[in-house]
């Protein structure tokens, strides 16, 4: 592990003192209209285990006889990483007393000057930072809609006193969260709810739970320092495996080709045929283009009457059957194994909480009417009723088998927040007690156990133990989310231009590492690039974990693929340093912002090897940019190799601190990449 400003001691006091003192552990409900501070005035039970630098509990207490709380807790002991989620049963015969007004955590955090650094979510907002000075003015965020990561975004960099906390709700539902500090500005209060909605009993055997609540303590109040800190957490113990081995994921790249077919494409995947894919893989094997996975996206199926989709994806969705008219015969799993036969593997698109014509997929795909929420043409699909659970996982679990898929995507294109509503009034009919939010409980709860339930078909079956996360987008990203996928693309609109692209990246790895872009330069999102494709400035400003080819590979005459091998080749040469330690070294802009230059750097401390970017925008005047390296060791030397000219420059870490090195651009919208080698420390070769 690298050196960085942990505060281990932090995370171990919160963790003992929340076993000690269960009557302040940092969650608090109403039940029966009676206020409880944590599992004040009842004596849980406690079960402590550990091993591998890890610790976890469950704390149980009975509220009476038909009550149980239980709060799963870890620490992870070689970051001071503390978390825990609260679960919430009827263990009795008869209906529970309401639950309501549950703060997931409710817990002041000691230290003056409170700082709260972020960003918010997609859809609008793009990943806009910000900065609140909380001495001045109490900060809040809601989030109402249903997807979690649209608008605002559940994480958070509270910084007190000499030192700080990196906080993150785990709920892929409603939340919000306020951060207030007291009259002295020496303490800081944070109250979240998740599922904010709810006010409801439960029944007998029923179960719900709070979102996940993760805390990383750190010293210091430097942004860089936090940043890392939390990426070098997430990437050992958050991000997914990429197999049932165990192993871990590394820096994939995906070839899209549906706008390869020559033919009208309404988005996703609608265009392809029996008779556009062999073309486009035969291109790619040819000019040694072949990437990780082939993107198989949306309109694939047949709609629920059983027939073919010619353009309307959204409309259609519901029945996860292979529209054989497009598709006849064996023809699509032939198509993948060619696929795999020439090295790639084959995600495709599914979208789950969402069903169209209800009627028609009762009569043909042995559907239930009740299992969906709503009176309309499209409706949610309410996956928090186990009978659903079970069928939409089966649909989809088949369509991968019998079709060769290797990765399973997921889109979310609906707010369910109105659907969550309709369930909690038919539920409220039908029982005559309060239920407002059980369904978003519920659902959420069947969102998570859906994603499981893939997951473990997919170790069985040596398949990507990991899941793409799309809802729109970036709707749905909240941290417990990220523990079984990532998204292959952070935002629809970073399917347009550049400078949207440096916009987001200049936050978005902050939080969530792994994770991609499209890479292309286009005025709308459902375009083609044109001409020779993607330059060396669009394809460097899309180098992230995740690389993305969109290209209309064998119907572009035009395309160059000396250009697209070129760039290729420059993001698999840095790809490994795309999830090492990140330093954004210029502010986050609107991506209407383009008069400036944007700069970051990627660093591997442990291997002494950093990869530097630099891109002047199109709108921006100076030719030239200083740069500081703040992670560079003052008693090191470094070798920078231009990638552009092969020129190597060797200066001190000292200079690199203090004075910078100057890149110099001439050109406007053109950019710079820099090999960056630690040489040596004292007298000590490295």
């Amino acid at each position: 592990m690298s050196k960085k400003a942990l505060n281990i001691s932090a995370g171990k006091k919160l963790f003992e003192r929340m076993l000690r003192e269960p009557e302040s552990f940092p969650f608090t409900f109403k039940y029966g209209g009676r206020q409880y501070t944590g599992f004040g005035g009842v004596r849980p039970r406690q079960v402590l285990t550990g091993g591998g630098g890890e610790k976890k509990a469950v704390i149980t207490a009975r509220i009476d006889d038909r009550l149980e709380v239980r709060a799963y807790l870890r620490i992870v002991e070689e970051f001071g990483q503390c978390e825990y989620t609260v679960w919430f049963e009827n263990i009795g015969r008869e209906p529970t007393e309401a639950l309501s007004e549950i703060y997931a955590i409710d817990m002041n955090f000691d230290g003056s000057a409170p700082v709260l650094r972020g960003n918010l979510g997609d859809f609008g907002n793009w990943y806009a930072a910000y900065e609140h000075d909380l001495s001045k003015s109490d900060q809040g965020f809601a989030s109402t809609i249903g997807r979690p990561t649209h608008i605002v975004f559940p994480y958070f960099d509270l910084v007190h006193g000499n030192g700080g906390t990196m906080i993150a709700l785990g709920w892929a539902g409603t939340w919000q969260a306020l951060f207030s500090a007291d009259n002295e500005a020496r303490t800081t209060r944070l109250r979240a709810k998740t599922n904010i909605f709810l006010n409801s009993v439960l029944m007998p055997g029923e179960k719900i739970r709070t979102g996940l609540v993760v805390l990383l303590p750190y010293k210091g109040r430097d942004y860089f320092n936090a940043t890392n800190l939390w990426r070098e957490w997430f990437m050992k113990y958050n991000l997914p495996k990429a197999d049932a081995s165990g192993r871990r994921l590394e820096p994939i790249s995906s070839a899209y080709f549906a706008l390869d077919t020559g033919l009208p494409n309404s988005d996703g995947s609608i265009s392809e045929h029996s008779f556009t894919w062999r073309r486009t893989l035969n291109k790619l094997i040819s000019e040694d283009m072949v990437t990780d996975f082939r993107w198989f996206d949306a309109g694939w199926y047949f709609d629920p009457k059983g027939r073919t989709v010619e353009a309307d994806w959204w409309g259609t969705v519901g029945s996860w059957e292979l529209d054989s008219v497009k598709w006849p015969g064996n023809s699509f799993k032939e198509s993948n194994d060619a696929c795999h036969k020439a090295g790639m593997k084959v995600l495709a698109w599914f979208e789950p909480e969402r069903v169209t014509d209800v009627p028609s997929l009762v009569k043909n795909y042995g559907y239930r009417e009740e299992w969906s929420l709503g009176d309309g043409y499209v409706r949610t699909n309410n996956i928090g009723d186990p009978g659903c659970l079970a069928w939409t996982l089966g649909r989809i679990t088949g369509m991968m088998e019998s079709c060769g898929i290797d990765m399973y995507r997921e889109d979310n294109n609906n707010n369910p927040d109105a659907a969550w509503a309709f369930g909690d009034r038919q539920e409220e009919a039908k029982t005559g007690l309060p239920r407002s939010g059980i369904t978003e409980n519920k659902g959420i709860c069947g969102h998570y156990a859906l994603w499981d339930g893939i997951i473990k078909y997919c170790a069985e079956h040596g398949k990507c133990t990991f899941v793409d996360s799309c809802a729109s987008g970036g709707g749905r990203n909240d941290i417990e989310s990220m523990r079984r996928g990532f998204p292959m693309m952070r935002s629809d609109a970073d399917r347009t231009t550049s400078s949207m692209r440096l916009s987001q990246s200049t936050t978005f790895p902050r939080w969530i590492p792994f994770h991609g872009t499209f890479v292309k330069e286009t005025a709308t999102q459902l375009e083609a690039s044109t001409g020779a494709g993607s330059s060396a400035y669009v394809s460097r400003a899309s180098f992230l974990p995740v690389y993305n080819l969109s290209e209309a590979f064998s119907h572009n005459r035009e395309l160059d693929y000396d250009l697209m091998r070129r760039n290729f080749a420059e993001w698999k040469s840095v790809r490994h340093l795309l999830v090492k330690d990140y330093y954004p070294l210029t502010p986050w802009r609107h991506d209407s912002d383009r008069e400036h230059w944007t700069v970051w750097a990627y660093d591997d401390p442990d291997a002494g090897e950093s990869v530097l970017l630099a891109f002047r925008q199109e709108e921006a005047v100076n030719e030239e940019f200083v740069v500081r390296l703040p992670f560079a060791d003052p008693e090191a030397q470094y070798s920078l190799k231009n990638a552009d000219n092969g020129s190597v420059s060797v200066l001190s870490g000292a200079d690199l601190l203090k004075n910078g090195f100057t890149v110099t651009l001439p050109e406007p919208k053109t950019s710079a990449m820099f090999y960056i080698d630690r040489l040596y420390r004292n007298d000590r070769k490295e």
